[in-house]
């Protein structure tokens, strides 16, 4: 089984993407330095918005779940897994971790990227406050 979502988000100035264990997309608009592992701000969806179907196949353990960006033509993949311990309530934030530890802001567990590891070049265009990221999640059982 296969359930993709889509939602989009924007580019900030503010955005390093320097965090080494978590990547965060949020519906906030703004951003300080301090946000270093956010990758895309203005968020169209929060992890409470993804369809039921979506979340419940995340909560299965052997899930995974694929985050694809995608802005200016260019594209980076993030792969993780789903943990039946995942709650997907958060009404804002959806966070990728490297670790186990699960919050009501996780999508996804064991990711093999942070973002820090994310495409240098796609950080770059999304340090531009105008720039759209497209964001697909997809998960399979």
């Amino acid at each position: 089984m296969r359930i993709t979502e889509e939602l989009s988000g924007t580019g900030h100035p503010c955005i390093t993407a320097t965090h080494r264990t978590t990547f965060e997309i949020t519906r906030d608009r703004n951003l300080t330095k301090r946000g270093d592992c956010i990758i895309a701000v203005n968020a169209t969806r929060g992890l409470d918005d993804l369809s039921t179907q979506f979340r419940d196949l995340c909560k299965k353990d052997k899930s995974r779940i694929l985050v694809e960006l995608e802005a200016e033509g260019l594209r980076d993949v993030i792969e993780g897994n789903g943990c039946r311990r995942l709650t997907l309530g958060h009404t804002s934030e959806i966070v990728g971790r490297r670790s186990e530890y699960i919050s009501d802001r996780t999508l996804m567990i064991n990711s093999d990227k942070a973002a820090c590891d994310i495409n240098r070049d796609l950080i770059t265009i999304l340090k531009r406050a105008n720039t759209i990221i497209h964001i697909r999640f997809i998960v399979e059982l």
